[in-house]
């Protein structure tokens, strides 16, 4: 498993206020999956993939990540594993505005202080799986939206992380970048084996995962796997559970 998260527990406040953000939260994540994380807004799922990231800490339990126990780790050591292992995909995109497509993708690389000999043909590797060649030269401002969040991706995932992580991606994109971005991410799966962990409102983002852990009241409520079915079909059933938590998803677009 690259996932192991044990009985995790997230309090806030005092005894005479106490809020259980998550609520003995168990659930794992095998290698080259793609996992969908749903719940409404409140139900803990943020909390959730903050705590997974390690940029919140848990009050009690474990995480491990690759075998490593994460919820033990502080300071330098903590910020190397997450440089390290971790990707990560915001809904706003963060790409830096005075940087080329292919300067955005390489940082993440020039971080680690990788080769320089290497550097160019691992973006254009990534870039290609992507299908955003094209835009490598172009800077933020001259990419579409879509473009901008798989610049992002390809960020992400340049570095080869064991987990990659994406926070509510398709939020700022339309119907048409939001479909090309899920199917990026099918291929970084397929032919990269990427690991992705994601979290989304958004049934039709969600029917192109594996799986989907749904959270209620900080616990998990149900999971739902897609196995054979067809991605309509999962949609159905994704849809089913959405409407027991009390949302009504999206339409399928």
């Amino acid at each position: 498993m690259i996932l192991q998260a044990e009985n995790l527990e997230k309090h806030y406040g005092g005894k005479n206020n106490l809020t259980k953000a998550l609520n003995g939260v168990t659930f794992s994540v095998a290698a080259g999956e793609f996992l969908g994380v749903m719940g409404a807004s409140g139900s803990g799922k943020t909390t959730l993939l903050n705590c997974v990231s390690t940029i919140d800490s848990v009050t009690s339990g474990r995480i491990l990540i690759g075998g490593r126990d994460v919820t033990a780790m502080s300071g330098k050591t903590l910020a190397r594993f997450r440089r390290e292992t971790l990707g990560f995909i915001f809904q706003d995109f963060n790409l830096l505005d005075t940087l080329t497509g292919f300067e955005n993708i390489a940082l993440a690389l020039t971080i680690l202080r990788r080769p320089a000999n290497a550097t160019k043909e691992q973006v254009r590797d990534v870039a290609a799986v992507l299908g955003i060649t094209d835009v490598l030269p172009k800077f933020p401002y001259q990419m579409s939206g879509g473009q901008r969040q798989r610049v992002a991706a390809a960020r992400a995932i340049v570095t080869k992380p064991a987990l990659v992580l994406a926070d509510e991606p398709t939020g700022a994109l339309d119907s048409q970048a939001a479909r090309a971005l899920l199917e990026s991410f099918q291929e970084l799966v397929r032919t990269r084996g990427a690991t992705i962990l994601m979290v989304t409102h958004d049934a039709f983002s969600a029917s192109y995962c594996h799986r989907i852990l749904f959270i209620r009241d900080g616990r998990v409520f149900r999971e739902l796997a897609r196995g054979n079915e067809s991605r309509k079909v999962f949609f159905d059933q994704i849809i089913e559970v959405v409407s027991l938590l009390g949302g009504d998803g999206h339409d399928l677009r």
